[in-house]
């Protein structure tokens, strides 16, 4: 099969962009498809390379060739603001598509893409829904600054544009939607009336993230961060801190000052300036480590004690599989689609309200307090996750 898989990027370094990563090469490797990777960039993935597993009798039986191979195909981009970036994308991997199919005769069987990427597509993974985006974004403008009252026009014109687009794709019958969790399948059925979502959860790399790797490099890992043996490092991992609940973490850090707590918040945000200063008001700035996103998160893990992220809004939330994986405990909110393979005070804790700062900060002080728990809870984190593999995954969307 020849398909054609749209994406601005792909890397490893990003949680929609990594599952991507893992679910093309699993559809080239293991069902021998011709991957026609439509991206302006594309890193960490086995690139112009013959793939010939062992499932060639299964893939022949489905009528599939033989080798799978992804091919980037290089999409132009340009600088400038998120909306103006976005529109030439959606112009130009379809003109790209266009070319090779007219001028190079290239046909493919499906196109399948991560979101909203282009109009044609046949499958599309839905990862996040910018109608549930929008409602959340704040509409209160006052107390910004010149450049972040432009952000703030900005991301709402730039919303709208999703938005329409998400009505434009997602109410097409013809377009065949896959879910990463049952809470944004709803979301799907609630807006658009899409009653057929099949729904598909990411997966983890369960011999990558493991409890064995983790241990070994916590000493250089906490070395890294200049981290006491008494340091109890909450992390958060993740874009769009005020959704992936970084308020609440911060104001239950300081309603449990006796216990020695540092946060190590890494990836990127417009608002990370406001999150800076907000720390510093509470007096939790030098307990605070913020970092651009790493390629390799493992090391972040390593250096952690507790996984903490009580999102207002996420489709899924795959560090929290991650650090399952890794043995960690993990707090995260009924809004994440990842609570729903988490059993409450077994295998991690799941807030029913992610502003509740009380209910978190017991948490925190629990946890601090009895580490033979975050064993016995980090133990039964590591055998939920190991049931959410790649290989189900991709063996879900083919």
């Amino acid at each position: 099969m020849r398909l054609a898989v749209v994406s601005p990027f792909v890397d490893r370094r990003h949680g929609t962009e990594r599952a991507l990563a893992e679910l093309i090469e699993r559809l080239a490797r293991d069902y021998h498809c011709a991957i026609h990777l439509y991206a302006q960039r594309a890193e960490d993935l086995a690139l112009d390379q013959k793939f010939a597993g062992s499932k060639i009798h299964q893939a022949a039986a489905l009528g599939a060739q033989e080798q799978g191979e992804i091919i980037w195909h290089r999409v132009p981009s340009i600088p400038g603001p998120h909306l103006v970036q976005f529109l030439f994308w959606l112009l130009s991997n379809a003109f790209c598509r266009w070319w090779d199919s007219k001028v190079n005769g290239l046909s493919f069987d499906l196109v399948l893409s991560p979101g909203i990427n282009c109009f044609d597509a046949d499958l599309v993974v839905v990862h996040a829904l910018f109608h549930r985006l929008r409602e959340l974004a704040s509409d209160d403008a006052s107390r910004q600054s010149i450049s972040g009252l432009f952000r703030h026009w900005h991301r709402r014109v730039y919303y709208s544009f999703l938005t329409w687009l998400e009505r434009r794709i997602y109410t097409k019958p013809g377009v065949s939607l896959a879910a990463v969790s049952v809470r944004t399948a709803s979301l799907l059925k609630e807006y658009f009336r899409r009653n057929e979502v099949r729904v598909i959860p990411n997966g983890v790399d369960a011999a990558y993230f493991c409890p064995s790797k983790r241990l070994a490099l916590r000493a250089g890992a906490r070395a890294r961060y200049r981290l006491q043996e008494t340091d109890f490092l909450l992390l958060l991992i993740g874009n769009d801190w005020r959704n992936k609940g970084l308020s609440t973490i911060l104001a239950a850090m300081a309603a449990v000052r006796e216990i020695p707590l540092r946060l190590l918040i890494t990836g990127q945000d417009a608002a990370a300036p406001s999150f800076q200063e907000t720390a510093g008001n509470l007096a939790l700035g030098g307990k605070c480590h913020w970092e651009t996103t790493s390629a390799d998160v493992m090391e972040l893990y390593a250096a952690a004690d507790l996984y903490v992220s009580p999102s207002y809004e996420d489709s899924f939330g795959m560090p929290v599989l991650e650090a399952m994986a890794c043995g960690l405990t993990v707090i995260t909110s009924v809004k994440a689609g990842v609570s729903e393979f988490i059993t409450e005070s077994v295998d991690s804790f799941v807030l029913k309200d992610p502003k509740d700062v009380a209910t978190l900060a017991r948490h925190l002080k629990d946890l601090y307090e009895n580490p033979d728990m975050r064993l016995r809870i980090g133990e039964s984190a590591r055998r939920t996750a190991e049931a959410y593999t790649w290989e189900r995954n991709a063996a879900a969307v083919w």
